[in-house]
Parts: C-alpha cells; sequence; structure tokens
C-alpha cells in the first residue's frame, strides 16, 4: 500500500515557529494548483503497480484552498492512481478557516478525516506563536467539526515560554472534553532562521525550559493513556482503529509519493524531495520537468532510518528484521549500543521486539542515534 501527500504552501500568516516551506502571497494559487496536478500525472508512471490507500493534504494550510480546489486535486488522483475503495482522505486545516457552511462543504467531499491546528485553548499562548485563529474559534470549529466527521484529530502544542503545568493540564481536559478519536502533541522546538529564534535571541520571548517541556510530555503521557489512548508514536495518541494511516505507513516504511514543493518522496530504495520555492516549482513543472533531487539509500541509511522510526512507535524495532534484512554485523551493532539503555531502562525487549520504556520516551532521538550505523556501508 502507498499513500500520496500534497503540499499546498499557502498560509494566511506566518507561525513564528513554523520552519516549513510556505507563502502568504496566494497570487499564484491557481498556478500552483494546476503544477500540482500535472505533478501527479508526471509522476504516475512510477507508482503504476501500486495502490493508493492514503491521500493526505498537507501545508502550509490547505484548507485555505476552496472546497472546488480541494476536490479536484483529490479527483486527479483518482484520475491518474489506482485507489482502494475506502482510502484514508485527510486534510489539515486551521480553525479561522473552518466555518460552519466550510465543514459542511468538507463534509459532502472527498475528505474523511481533519486534523486541525488548535495548538491551545489560550489565547496568550495562540498570540505567542503569532497563530491566525483565537480560542473561542478553536472551540466553535470542534463543536461543528464534530457534528459532521468521526476521525478528527487535533494538534497541541506543550513547552510553550510561560505555559505552566496548570495551563498545559487544561489543555488537556478541554481536548479530552470534545471526545476526540486522535491528538497529536509537540514540543516547541526553537527552529533556526524562525521568527521564534530572532525574539528570543533578542529577548522578546523567554526561552524554552527543556525540564518544564520534559514535565508537560510525561503530563500528557499520563493523562491521554489514562483515558485509553494509545501512545502508538512518540507524538500521536490514538483510540483503537483511529490511529492515522497515513502516518503509520510513513513510520513503517512505506512507499509514498510528494507532491509540491519541498514535498518528499520515498520509493524503498530512493528518497527524494521537490524544490522549495514556488514559482520555480511551477515553471519546472508547466516545462513538464520534475523539480526533484534523489538520493540512493545505502543499507546503513536504510538501517539508520529504520533504527529511528521504528523506535518511535509501539511496534518497536525487530530484531528479526535487523538480522535478516541487515545481516549479523548490524543486528550485534544493535544489540551492542542499546545495551546501556537497556541497563537503565531506557529500552527493553518485547519476544523480538525493541522498544523504548516509558522513562525513555522523552528522549527517543537522542536514543536512537545512539543506536544508528556510522561505519558500514
Amino acid at each position: 500500500m502507498a499513500g500520496i501527500y500534497i503540499h499546498i504552501p499557502f498560509c494566511k500568516q506566518a507561525c513564528y515557529y513554523c520552519d516549513f516551506h510556505f507563502s502568504t502571497n496566494l497570487a499564484k494559487k491557481n498556478q500552483l494548483i494546476l503544477a500540482l496536478e500535472q505533478e501527479l500525472i508526471l509522476r504516475k508512471e512510477a507508482f503504476k503497480k501500486e495502490e493508493i490507500g492514503t491521500i493526505y493534504l498537507g501545508g502550509g494550510t490547505p484548507s485555505v484552498l476552496q472546497i472546488a480546489e480541494i476536490q479536484y486535486l483529490v479527483d486527479a488522483v483518482y484520475r491518474n492512481y489506482k485507489v482502494i475503495e475506502a482510502p484514508e482522505i485527510t486534510l489539515e486545516a486551521n480553525p479561522d478557516d473552518l466555518s460552519v457552511i466550510k465543514i459542511k462543504e468538507l463534509r459532502d467531499s472527498s475528505i474523511n478525516r481533519l486534523s486541525i491546528g488548535i495548538q491551545s485553548f489560550f489565547d496568550q499562548d495562540l498570540k505567542l506563536m503569532n497563530r491566525a485563529h483565537n480560542a473561542n474559534e478553536a472551540e466553535l470549529c470542534l463543536r461543528e467539526a464534530k457534528k459532521h466527521f468521526d476521525n478528527i484529530s487535533i494538534d497541541l502544542i506543550y513547552g510553550i515560554p510561560g505555559m505552566t503545568n496548570d495551563r498545559w493540564e487544561e489543555n488537556i481536559a478541554k481536548a479530552l472534553s470534545y471526545s476526540l478519536p486522535h491528538i497529536s502533541s509537540y514540543a516547541l522546538t526553537v527552529e533556526p532562521k524562525t521568527a521564534l529564534k530572532v525574539f528570543i535571541e533578542k529577548g522578546v520571548i523567554p526561552d524554552v525550559d527543556d525540564e518544564i517541556t520534559q514535565q508537560q510530555f510525561y503530563i500528557l503521557l499520563d493523562l491521554l493513556e489514562g483515558e485509553g489512548y494509545v501512545n502508538y508514536e512518540i507524538s500521536n495518541f490514538g483510540k483503537k482503529g483511529y490511529f492515522s494511516k497515513n502516518n503509520t505507513a510513513y513510520w513503517q516504511g512505506e512507499k509514498y509519493i510528494g507532491i509540491g514543493p519541498s514535498a518528499h518522496s520515498y520509493n524503498g530504495i530512493k528518497r527524494g524531495w521537490n524544490i522549495n520555492n514556488n514559482s520555480k516549482y511551477i515553471k519546472s513543472i508547466n516545462q513538464k520537468l520534475l523539480p526533484l533531487e534523489e538520493e540512493t539509500l545505502t543499507k546503513t541509511d536504510r538501517y539508520n532510518e529504520y533504527v529511528m522510526t521504528g523506535l518511535r512507535t509501539i511496534w518497536g524495532i525487530s530484531l528479526y528484521k535487523i538480522q535478516t534484512e541487515f545481516g549479523n554485523s548490524y543486528y550485534e551493532y544493535l544489540l551492542q549500543q542499546s545495551d546501556k539503555h537497556l541497563k537503565e531502562e531506557l529500552l527493553f525487549t518485547d519476544g523480538d521486539k525493541l522498544c523504548v520504556t516509558k522513562k525513555g520516551k522523552f528522549l527517543c532521538d537522542g536514543i536512537a542515534s545512539d543506536l544508528f550505523m556510522i561505519k558500514l556501508k
């Protein structure tokens, strides 16, 4: 099963923490949509033997598009690819775009899953991050979305400067009050070349406190697991039957095509990425040239990626897969490197699986880097 990701590189305004590719100038929107369709056509031959199980419209802010434009792109996938009978079709959306009318129109479209960027239910947090919506809009859109969609996910951010643990608990309680089947939650990270980075350096905004961020991660873990959510990936919590099929496929190494400027692709052997410039992307596609760079992954690359993604999930790292796909040298290396983390109770083995413990979850990326192979090719 394969997936298609379509990157919509437009936003109403720039969030201070965001380092994704986007533009707040929508002047080239129509040209971009036509170029996305053309890229789908140009790429279809490579996936002619694949069944498409997920379609994901991400960004940027895909909900800035009109319903007809969203449906146009989904229809383009159906025209050019073999899509399974009931695919998961996700739209990322911001609360300020989700009016009562738009939610009803989305219900009548092909979209069957909403991923809503709430981030916080408090205006002070939203203003600090320069989000385009306010707390009231966050709640209004959730109440309306619940009437028309069963499969809804929201994003929440923790570790926001000035957000106390009590306010974080209130955020989680508010999310739980809507009985949502899926919640994604991420630590606020300070990326280079973002407004947040500049404001912290100038003292306008306090720096992120790593200790508080860690505390808030474990508050999140305890409260959501206590309500029956499965932490199936470090940042993702779902009720049974509602894990993100798109993201799960990524973590389990399935193939996917990334359509649009800056979008990434993976076919099991090569990883590719499109140019992150809207004008250059459109020009290249109009010339029927893919604006794509690719790299062929070495065995070591594939091992490291599997370790990184596997360790973040409840499925862990299969020791059998390491031995059979990568060989004894990788298997022995993994056992050797994981030994200290097992003794420190940051990792544990469950039959064939090597998994991260609750204690080790917040440190997962660092643990994974210790397990990476850096010599063999």
